[in-house]
């Protein structure tokens, strides 16, 4: 791990992992609380590194203290659950592996993960793998890799410098750095983040004119909708999205966005398409891209309840509810359909 000032989540981290860890490695880039007494009362290892904007530097620096034959990268404010850990703990005595991609869950709805993806986790050392990108470090993968159902959480405690990333983009950006095609989808998406929308549609356009991985790209659509349609630019904002299409089968997430933009007209029976074209994605987390799980299931059939209950489909409109349901028996939308169904039932 790299860390600073993380007192707060440090030990909760570190706990998760002594069941499977036969090392623990700590650096730290300048903490001025607890942090570095917390690693070294939990025999965590513990070194520093002075921090340069580039978070490639510090974690090349912690994965060159390693010595174990398997190294594995996490920040503070993840958890690992006891039966996530059996499986790490499996996959470790696997030999047949160089990089092992672990689901990593970003949100949460009441403790069940709404945004899952995969992320390159575990490195077999032998490799020399480096860290590349001083902001979105990443590892390009190389060798024999395999895709586990381990998950590790990324239950954030506290909320960070919304600024960071992009103040680094723009220091590196005016010193004459020159971004490569994922430094460019990542600075785009930062400039939204921080509601520079105009810019944000110019770098992201830029982007999509050249060259880059299908699941940036896809994304890089699905940010502009939402630039645009924050600027009020409807038109723009579907042509956009409409773009991820040139790319590979309609996400169900942008099925959706669709949707809600046809709903919006009342045009009811664009909008039932979509959402039926939401249901029927067949996307998966393995893709590498970024999966919103409500986009799957709850979403659209939560909008087909009430658009077919618009449409006087009661009974068709109640189905899509319980479907709902299925995936969040206690959201509070699914049981006020319910109960009103059940009004209606007495009534017919």
């Amino acid at each position: 791990m790299i860390v600073k000032d993380e007192e707060a989540t440090l030990a909760r981290c570190i706990e998760c992992v002594k069941p499977f860890a036969d090392e623990i490695i700590i650096v730290d880039t300048g903490s001025t609380d607890g942090t570095v007494r917390i690693a070294r009362s939990l025999d965590a290892e513990v070194f520093f590194f002075e921090w340069c904007d580039d978070f490639s530097a510090a974690r090349n620096f912690s994965f060159s203290k390693a010595e174990c034959d398997l190294v594995m990268w996490l920040d503070a404010d993840d958890v690992i659950t006891p039966e996530n850990a059996r499986k790490i703990a499996d996959l470790k005595e696997r030999d047949d592996f160089d990089v092992a991609f672990l689901k990593y869950a970003a949100a949460f709805d009441n403790g069940v993960p709404t945004f899952v993806y995969y992320r390159e986790r575990i490195f077999r050392r032998s490799m020399n793998f480096r860290w590349q990108g001083f902001v979105h470090e990443v590892i390009s993968p190389a060798g024999r890799t395999v895709y586990s159902d381990a998950c590790v959480y990324h239950k954030k405690e506290k909320s960070g410098n919304p600024r960071r990333n992009l103040a680094i983009y723009q220091s590196r950006i005016a010193a004459g750095c020159k971004l490569d095609e994922r430094g460019v989808f990542y600075y785009g998406r930062e400039l939204f983040f921080n509601n520079l929308l105009c810019e944000c549609v110019a770098v992201l356009k830029g982007y999509l004119n050249g060259g880059g991985w299908v699941e940036n790209k896809i994304e890089a659509c699905r940010t502009l909708y939402k630039a645009y349609d924050k600027l009020g630019r409807k038109e723009e904002a579907v042509s956009a999205l409409l773009q991820a299409f040139l790319y590979a089968a309609p996400r169900a997430e942008d099925c959706c966005y669709l949707a809600e933009y046809f709903e919006d007209k009342n045009e009811i029976g664009a909008a039932i398409y979509w959402y039926e074209r939401a249901l029927s994605s067949k996307e998966s987390a393995e893709n590498g891209g970024f999966v919103n799980v409500d986009f799957l299931v709850f979403i659209p059939a939560i909008r087909l309840c009430v658009l077919y209950d618009k449409l006087g489909e009661f009974e068709l409109a109640e189905s899509y509810n319980e479907m709902a349901g299925k995936v969040k028996p206690n959201s509070a939308s699914y049981l006020h359909n319910k109960k009103y169904f059940q009004t209606k039932s007495t009534e017919r």
